[in-house]
């Protein structure tokens, strides 16, 4: 692996000021001095910890053959683990675990990076990388959405949800989960609120075009069936949650929903990113229902305040792992063209473009590697395919900081901060990491059921229900 590293001032910044945090603790944590015991895990074994000065974010990426695990600050790999099948990523939310949607349902990637708090401030620890045996079953593993602590699984070959805590992903499904069956199978998804209520996608595998509000009793509060296509998700500040369809959006927010329709009679939005430090929401948007392979030149803003949609050009097509969003809610669009895209949510102006790689085209067939994005703490990750490189990109000053060779053709990102969860992580250290990659954003990707596809799947799935790619 060739390496280019440019440090950055915060990261610098984190070295010199955790040391004294730390000193100011007596002792370790139970889990760096504690002895293996009967009751001790086989993850918990295999994870021996060694506590660090300051936060270790690291990087999961998948390839043909297995996944890679990488130091997010040098981009150097610290594991590579053989993993046969296309296999698909989801952040699981508590910083440290990564939810892979393989063969038999979510298999629990321990990234070997956490946080323990300790008082006015917290330890970090790591370990290597360990794929456990933990695995929420599932016959086809599909969206997995992190919200403030709460981790949702939907299944789309049963119609069956999981919500737990996210930092009890590690131990399986929890004593305590809230489960639940819908009436039909799909290709859908869930999430929960800090209130306890749950958003549910309705349909079937032919059609899906319902959206349901159940309070924390199970009770529905809300429902509509007006919008067809039902696909993806992405929460903004305040709690609004923005749901995808074929023409338009529908927004939960105040207790109610409400349809927002395209400004055309197809324009289909199934891939959003949200930020809760904006109101407003990112998704892409397609205006040909035929299209075998539609390549998009225009995003959609969404304002879930006023409920309004707002269309922005850009200077090239983008794919469905395109969209993401910074830490002040920047809206952020890897280009065709090789640039990253900078667009002021509030005005849709085209703030910067930040030349990262060649021109590029992705494949018709929706499962080949194309360029992906993620972001933690100001910095964008984007892979290229392409070189077999992955980038690190200073999001405020266009720097590529960080440039590392792999050895592997990257596929999918997943970041695991290694940081505190959020509510002990304010005020923590100065960059005040977030929580997992921006867990409120994700790109959204579809597949079809009926299309031959084997069943791996993810919180992005963009390949529609007539087989065509649809990122």
């Amino acid at each position: 692996m060739t390496v280019t590293t440019r440090p950055r001032a915060r990261y610098l910044a984190l070295l010199g000021v955790l040391p004294l945090a730390l000193a100011a603790c007596s002792g370790g944590s139970e889990s760096g001095n504690s002895e293996p015991t009967e009751e001790t895990t086989a993850e918990e074994t295999a994870a021996a910890p060694t506590e660090e000065a300051s936060v270790s974010p690291r990087i999961v990426i998948t390839y043909d053959g297995g996944l890679q695990v990488l130091d997010a600050t040098t981009l150097e790999r610290i594991s590579d683990i053989p993993l046969d099948g296309f296999n698909r990523l989801n952040a699981a939310g508590d910083g440290r675990h990564v939810l892979v949607s393989t063969t038999g349902g979510f298999q629990v990637l321990d990234a070997g990076t956490w946080a323990e708090p300790h008082g006015d401030h917290g330890h970090y620890y790591t370990a290597d990388p360990v794929l456990t045996d933990v695995v929420f079953a599932a016959e086809m593993p599909g969206h997995a959405v992190a919200h403030e602590g709460r981790i949702a699984l939907f299944d789309d070959g049963t119609g069956h949800i999981v919500v737990q805590d996210s930092d009890t992903v590690g131990e399986g499904v929890a004593d305590d989960a809230r489960e639940l069956t819908l009436p039909e199978a799909h290709h859908g998804v869930a999430v929960e609120l800090m209130d306890g209520s749950l958003l549910v996608t309705d349909g079937n595998e032919d059609e899906r075009s319902g959206v349901r509000v159940l309070d924390a009793d199970g009770e529905e509060i809300a429902a509509t069936d007006d919008c067809p296509g039902v696909h993806g998700e992405a929460t903004a500040a305040d709690e609004a949650v923005v749901i995808g369809c074929e023409d338009g959006v529908v927004i939960y927010a105040d207790g109610e929903l409400t349809k927002v329709d395209s400004p055309d009679e197809y324009g289909r939005i199934g891939n959003q990113a949200g930020s809760e430090a904006s109101p407003i929401v990112l998704g892409d948007y397609k205006v040909d229902p035929d299209a075998e392979l539609e390549r998009p030149t225009r995003v959609s803003l969404i304002d879930t305040r006023t409920g309004e949609l707002e269309l922005v050009d850009l200077p090239s097509s983008y794919t469905f792992r395109s969209i993401a969003r910074g830490d002040d809610g920047e809206a952020l669009v890897l280009g065709t063209d090789g640039s990253l895209h900078v667009i002021d949510p509030e005005s849709g102006e085209l703030v910067r473009s930040i030349e990262i790689m060649d021109e590029w085209e992705e494949s018709v067939v929706w499962q080949d590697p194309r360029p992906a994005i993620r972001v933690l703490d100001g910095t964008a990750y984007v892979t290229d395919p392409a070189t077999n490189e992955i980038h690190a990109v200073d999001i405020e000053t266009g720097e590529v900081w960080n440039t590392a060779s792999l050895e592997v053709t990257p596929n999918e990102i997943a970041i695991a901060s290694g940081d505190l969860p959020h509510e002990h992580a304010e005020g923590e250290h100065e960059e005040g990491h977030a929580d997992e990659e921006d867990e409120h954003a994700h790109e959204e990707d579809e597949h079809a059921h009926e299309d031959g596809e084997s069943g791996e799947g993810h919180e992005g799935h963009d390949h529609d229900e007539h087989g065509h790619e649809d990122e």
